[in-house]
C-alpha cells in the first residue's frame, strides 16, 4: 500500500483500514503457528502497512482539532 492511497483515505475509512489489517495478521500468525508459511516476509509488510495507516491516522486526526 502506498503513502499516496493512504492519505487519500478519510479517518473512519484508516480506521477500518487499521482493523481489518491487525485481524488479517493475528490470523496469518496463529496459521503460523499451526503450519508455517513459506513467506514471512508479508508479517513484516503488514506491520509496516498499519504503521503507516496508524501515522496518517493521527495526522489527520491532529490537524482536525
Amino acid at each position: 500500500m502506498k503513502i499516496a492511497e493512504v492519505r487519500e483515505m478519510n479517518i473512519a475509512d484508516l480506521k477500518d483500514k487499521i482493523a481489518v489489517l491487525q485481524a488479517q495478521l493475528d490470523t496469518d500468525r496463529l496459521n503460523h503457528a499451526v503450519s508455517p508459511v513459506e513467506d514471512t516476509s508479508k508479517f513484516k509488510k503488514t506491520r509496516k502497512d498499519i504503521a503507516r495507516l496508524m501515522t496518517v491516522l493521527a495526522e489527520k486526526e491532529k490537524n482536525q482539532d
